[in-house]
């Protein structure tokens, strides 16, 4: 990204793939579906786990490396004491759709 933003050159998307820039590449004909797929995928998890976990994501980017291993201990700990962890388990077991809770 610093060597676009240096040079101003433009990059394909196999090269932004291979610097990070990019999660994955597909396909013009595919990129519908695989955006689809990964919306759906993303949508059918618990709305509380998917915005604890971006926090931490981002909270713990910018902390020493000892620190943002306890913080993200700490955060999946209570992420696994959530009801929904629980709701997510029991819809596995039970091989059906979860009903999340938001807690």
């Amino acid at each position: 990204a610093m060597e676009m933003l240096l040079t101003g050159e433009p990059i394909d998307a196999a090269r932004a793939a291979a610097i990070g820039l990019v999660n994955r590449v597909v396909p013009a004909a595919e990129l519908d579906r695989a955006v689809a797929a990964l919306a759906d995928a993303i949508a059918a998890k618990s709305p509380y786990v998917l915005a604890v976990g971006k926090e931490a994501f981002y909270r713990q980017a910018e902390m020493p490396l000892a620190e943002a291993y306890a913080y993200t201990a700490e955060v999946m700990t209570t992420n696994m004491l959530a009801r929904d962890a629980a709701e997510g388990i029991d819809a596995f077991l039970e091989k059906r759709k979860p009903v999340w809770h938001g807690c």
